[in-house]
């Protein structure tokens, strides 16, 4: 599957560009008649190409005809703003292209696939201000998979005591937009870059727009608002390096009140640092690509920045879904 991979990823793709996992998921199994009829194609392509998509496992052949795995029914007939169809298609837009610069990139110590797209900036998050095109593709694939890790955020983060929260890294505010649904008393500032909080100001519904206050700043070199008594940094840190997430924790130890906490949630390499594959794709992304630093940060190297900020009452939980962990201090 490793070596196959590349080209039965993109057959992947181009069933869900195709709308055929949304077809199948209509009808619930279809023939290679009806099947060609509705994508329009070549029967010998389409036939090459449902063998693609056979051999993933993502598309299973009956006697009836094809039908879709309970995983492509799942994660990518579904429409809505948490399909993996957004995921798929900024990692054949962005993550894969780049992945050609790797033995580059990572010889030379630099993001050199950055090179693709417009602008001088040094990160991607940046350099998507360029281009709204690419920029919707990626945040809709970040709202995504922040949709499928919601569960593990909700569950981990501990607000029952928190009035306002300052949410670093907030992107299109998906985040904030559940914890405010979910907790009616929390307020909270989103801060991110300006290009990110001006579409987090159209994607936050309106209902919850009288809680939050919107910051549009430079995380690593504006300071950061006070008034907080809960920071979040929900997959930040693993885009910086270490040094930079030692000085982003300091940054919130230093606004928050006696009694607030900071919360890190994100990917998150096991600590022998063996896997898996979710947190090792993440890392060369970054590194190749996003930013040029920073990983899938074990537990135990998160606890000790916030240990090391001055953080009481360190804990972290490891192994939750899609690789991820929560790591939380207290300031005294």
């Amino acid at each position: 599957m490793i070596v196959n991979g590349p080209a039965l990823f993109n057959a992947v793709v181009t069933g869900v560009e195709l709308g055929l996992f949304d077809f199948l998921s209509g009808r619930g199994t279809a023939t290679a008649a009806e099947l060609v009829e509705f994508t329009a194609m070549e029967p010998h392509k389409l036939r090459v190409l449902l063998l693609g998509l056979t051999a993933s496992g993502l598309v299973e052949k009956t006697a009836d005809g094809y039908a879709n795995h309970p995983v492509a029914e799942r994660l990518l007939a579904a429409t809505g703003p948490e399909s993996w169809r957004h995921i798929l298609r900024s990692w054949k837009t962005l993550y894969y292209p780049a992945f050609y610069h790797m033995t580059a990139a990572l010889t030379a110590g630099t993001n050199s696939g950055i090179q693709a797209h417009e602008g001088t900036e040094r990160t991607l998050y940046e350099r998507l201000a360029h281009d709204a095109d690419l920029a919707e593709i990626f945040h809709s694939a970040m709202s995504a998979f922040t949709l499928q890790t919601m569960p593990g955020l909700l569950t981990h983060l501990d607000v029952g005591q928190t009035r306002h929260l300052l949410d670093v890294g907030a992107g299109a505010g998906t985040n904030c937009a559940h914890l405010l649904s979910a907790h009616e008393d929390l307020t909270a500032t989103l801060l991110d870059l300006p290009n990110v909080i001006d579409m987090a100001k159209t994607r936050l519904p309106a209902e919850l727009t009288d809680r939050v206050e919107f910051c549009s700043a430079d995380m690593l070199n504006d300071p950061f608002p006070t008034g907080a008594d809960h920071v979040l940094f929900s997959h930040v840190l693993d885009t910086v390096s270490a040094e930079q997430a030692m000085s982003l924790v300091t940054k919130a130890f230093d606004v928050l009140p006696s009694g607030g906490k900071i919360s890190v949630y994100g990917f998150s390499a096991a600590d022998d640092e063996r896997g898996g594959p979710l947190a090792a794709r993440l890392s060369l992304y970054l590194n190749i690509l996003a930013t040029g630093r920073g990983m899938a940060w074990p537990v135990a190297e998160i606890a000790g920045w916030l240990r090391q900020a001055g953080c009481i009452a360190v804990e972290g939980v490891g192994d939750l879904p899609y690789e991820h962990a929560m790591v939380v201090g207290t300031k005294p």
